[in-house]
């Protein structure tokens, strides 16, 4: 048995246990939405496993009571630097849909410990196994800003679940609990809360 290595940088920690890196996206207080900044450390920690022969598998999941609510929408603040262009935003998204999707060779697992809306349930999707604590939730999230489903979501929802149940969660947006998600097909286990954290890094 190894002795766990914790490295970290202040939007997503890294941990390495037994052959499993831990990556926890850490923006708590946004729920762990999507930033470039974030979007950009996913990727290099992506990077950094894949090509780590001592890591096995990857695990993925958020800090606090959320896995991620979706791409940061907040506005700019006075004295925020420039945004990114489309494009810059487009491609560091690609980037991170096809490191897990193909780059990476290793297993990637979603451990789903709160509500994944939007572009945080495209991200969970993104994975290879999906895990739920009985805490989680889910949401499309674009229909209410009038945007189409991005980051991959359009292929992989519909491969998880079949077209129709995919259309209707699209078109008919509600919040789905844990045991919902079981039922439909997005995630493969649920857990409960209380145990979730042990049972995901185990």
């Amino acid at each position: 048995m190894t002795e766990p290595s914790t490295t970290s940088e202040s939007i997503l920690l890294k941990e390495t246990r037994n052959g499993v890196r831990t990556l926890r996206m850490n923006r708590p207080e946004v729920k762990n939405a999507l930033s470039n900044d974030l979007t950009r450390a996913l990727v290099r920690g992506l990077e950094e496993a894949a090509s780590d022969t001592e890591v096995r598998v990857v695990a993925l999941t958020g800090v606090g009571g959320a896995f991620c609510s979706g791409a940061d929408l907040s506005p700019r603040k006075p004295g925020d630097p420039k945004p990114d262009s489309i494009e810059v935003t487009t491609d560091i998204v690609v980037q991170l849909v096809t490191g897990m999707r193909v780059t990476c060779e290793k297993p990637v697992i979603a451990g789903i410990n709160g509500v994944a809306v939007g572009a945080g349930l495209a991200l969970a999707m993104c994975a290879d196994i999906r895990m739920a604590s009985s805490a989680a939730r889910f949401h499309p999230g674009y229909a209410r800003i009038g945007t189409s489903p991005d980051c991959g979501l359009t292929w992989t929802l519909p491969a998880a679940i079949g077209r129709e149940p995919a259309m209707r969660f699209f078109l008919e947006p509600k919040m789905h609990d844990a045991e919902g998600a079981l039922a439909l097909g997005i995630v493969g286990e649920v857990v409960d809360a209380d145990g979730f954290d042990q049972a995901f890094v185990a």
